[in-house]
């Protein structure tokens, strides 16, 4: 069973917040139960955590054996588009107003339902409604 894995847990993990340790056991058991994936989008926004540099993003995915998928098919983009598509609508519909959320958040949903068998986020509420074929843990 392959997980693919949102920015905010492996962000989590580098903050030494409350639940890291509970992240790495949850990493090394998806790791061993199929395989543990980030996309694209997830990279470059761990760029963006304090602590990080490429060098270190890079050494902590090939040591936590963590793969990055680099190719984003059009599948992915056109599964993305209608997610985010169907978020504004129900916005506006709301008298919400424009949409709030970051589009790379329908990418991360996307890539998730297309390319693995679930996606482990510490912000389950953000994908379920947008995505509800996906496996969120």
């Amino acid at each position: 069973m392959r997980t693919a894995v949102d920015t905010n847990v492996i962000s989590a993990l580098w903050s030494d917040e409350a639940q890291a340790s509970s992240i790495v056991s949850a990493l090394a058991g998806s790791r061993e139960r199929g395989g543990v994936v980030v996309c694209a989008p997830v990279y470059i926004e761990l760029l963006a955590h304090p602590k990080a540099s490429q060098s270190f993003v890079d050494r902590f995915l090939i040591e936590t054996g963590i793969q990055v998928d680099y190719n984003l098919e059009k599948d992915i983009w056109g599964e993305a588009g209608k997610a985010f598509a169907a978020y504004a609508e129900r916005r506006r519909r709301s008298a919400g107003g424009s949409p709030r959320r970051l589009l790379v958040d329908f990418v991360i949903g996307a890539h998730a339902t297309l390319r693995a068998d679930q996606l482990m986020t510490l912000d389950p509420s953000r994908y379920v409604r947008d995505f509800p074929r996906l496996r969120v843990i």
